[in-house]
Order: structure tokens, then C-alpha cells, then sequence
């Protein structure tokens, strides 16, 4: 670790940095039981997962919460970026990574799809630009762009699976398999390829919005049905909005599936 940075060390664990919807929880002029409680679990940021790999600590999507997370949870480092989709929800917080060419000695490495770097590269457009043009090093965030696919890859000394989700009729997102544990988020449909590659897991980390069906990601019944059929050891559900309470929805859920919540750290295998 470069000195001076302090950073707390995750090696070995998965960081659930934000398991909230895309308005986060709680929702911005909302008074309802869930957004005023006082049970933190209960506050959700937007979703994101932070895991300390062999070689560095990795982000799964870069959510506007970032800054916030990262302090709350004491990581200071981070060295690479994997990326599902390009939602705002998923990418707004790119920038607060700006100083971390300094802690580094250079660029934080993201890997992601090709449309998932056009939008990158056109909502960080001065990150891109000709250096000269900065009015100093530190303005903008120091980036190199890996383009992924459906092919497994290494990261930071991690073998990484790839898994092809549905998010919604029209729009396709990746998930990802980490060893014996899996992150598939804004997903409402998993296809039976990507099913054949979550079998024999630990953990899965899984979408679930509400109780009642939508169009983009998976309801209650629909999640627990997916961890039915896959049969992990245990399942965390995330990206969850307001109309979930934590200790009512986790009453209600059968043995060996839970609401996830921010903070909570899973070990990887």
C-alpha cells in the first residue's frame, strides 16, 4: 500500500458498499415508515460492491454514493473498476476516484463493456481529453479502459465468470461470479446459460425490488424463486426501494435467503 493512505484491509471479503434502488433510501421527500426509520438497515445507498482481491481492492460500478460509501466502510484504495451496466445509478460516481492516480502512481483500470465505455467516455469526457487542457493533475480522475465480454478473465488475481442478465425486455446488463460467490443486480430475467454458471455457489446476491412485479427487475417472488432453483448455501437480496423494511422483509423470507444491507461483509472463497 503507497504510504499515507490509510485504508482499512478487506482482503478476503465482499463489501456490500450499497444495496438501495436507484433513488436510494430513504427517498428524497418520502415520510413513509421505512424512509423515516431508525433501524439502519434501513438506509440504503445506491447499489455498488467493493471486494479485496490478491492484488487490490476492486468496485463492482461506480454508484453516486461513492464518496460516501468508501469513508463509511474505510477504504481508501481502490485499483480497478467492473462495471454491469451503464445506468447513472451505476457509473455517477466515477469521478470521486480522481484521487487514487496519486495513491496509485497511476490510472485506475476499468473493465467493461463497449457500450458501457461509450457512455464513460461521454459522461467523463474530460477525463479523456488532451491532458494539457487541466488546469492541474488533479482535476480529473486517470483512467485506462479494458473492454470485457461474456469470456471468463483474471482481475487484481481474481478469476472472474461474466453472466449475461436481462434487465427488463430490451436492455442487457452482466452479472459476475467470483469464485463460489455471485453479484447479479438489475436483473428481471436470468437466462438458462447464465443459471447453468450460478450453480454450486456459496452466496448470490440477487435483485429484488418490491413485492409487486416489475418490468426491470425482479419482484419478491420471482427472486426467492431464482434462489429456490439455484440452491446457494445462502442468498442476499439487494437493490431493494422503500416499500421493503428490513426487519419485516427478513421475517417473511425462507431459511437461507436475507436482505442484504450496506456494510454487511461476505468472505470469499
Amino acid at each position: 500500500m503507497p504510504r499515507n493512505v490509510h485504508s482499512r484491509d478487506i482482503t478476503g471479503q465482499l463489501i456490500m458498499l450499497g444495496t438501495g434502488t436507484s433513488v436510494g433510501v430513504p427517498t428524497i421527500g418520502c415520510g413513509c415508515d421505512v424512509c423515516t426509520s431508525d433501524d439502519p438497515r434501513n438506509r440504503r445507498t445506491r447499489c455498488g460492491l467493493a471486494l479485496g482481491l490478491p492484488e487490490g481492492n476492486l468496485l463492482v460500478d461506480t454508484p453516486p454514493d461513492l464518496r460516501e460509501q468508501l469513508l463509511r466502510e474505510g477504504i481508501g484504495l481502490v485499483h480497478s473498476v467492473l462495471y454491469t451496466h451503464e445506468h447513472a445509478d451505476h457509473i455517477f460516481g466515477l469521478d470521486d476516484l480522481r484521487l487514487m492516480q496519486f495513491y496509485l502512481g497511476g490510472p485506475v483500470r476499468l473493465y467493461c463493456e463497449e457500450k458501457v465505455e461509450q457512455r464513460i467516455r461521454k459522461a467523463y469526457d474530460y477525463a479523456f481529453a488532451d491532458p494539457s487542457l487541466s488546469t492541474h493533475s488533479g482535476a480529473v480522475p486517470k483512467l485506462e479502459v479494458e473492454r470485457i465480454g461474456l469470456e471468463p478473465f483474471d482481475i487484481l488475481g481474481q478469476h472472474v465468470v461474466p453472466l449475461r442478465l436481462e434487465h427488463g425486455p430490451r436492455f442487457e446488463v452482466l452479472g459476475f461470479r467470483f469464485g463460489n460467490v455471485a453479484y447479479c443486480t438489475d436483473t428481471s430475467r436470468i437466462p438458462p446459460e447464465s443459471m447453468a454458471l450460478l450453480e454450486g455457489l456459496d452466496v448470490l446476491i440477487l435483485d429484488c425490488l418490491r413485492h409487486e412485479a416489475h418490468v426491470t427487475h425482479f419482484g419478491v417472488a420471482e427472486a426467492v424463486d431464482i434462489a429456490e432453483q439455484l440452491k446457494p448455501k445462502q442468498a442476499y437480496l439487494t437493490h431493494m426501494s422503500h416499500e421493503l423494511d428490513y426487519a419485516r422483509f427478513a421475517a417473511e423470507l425462507p431459511d437461507g435467503v436475507a436482505p442484504a444491507y450496506d456494510g454487511l461483509a461476505i468472505p470469499l472463497t
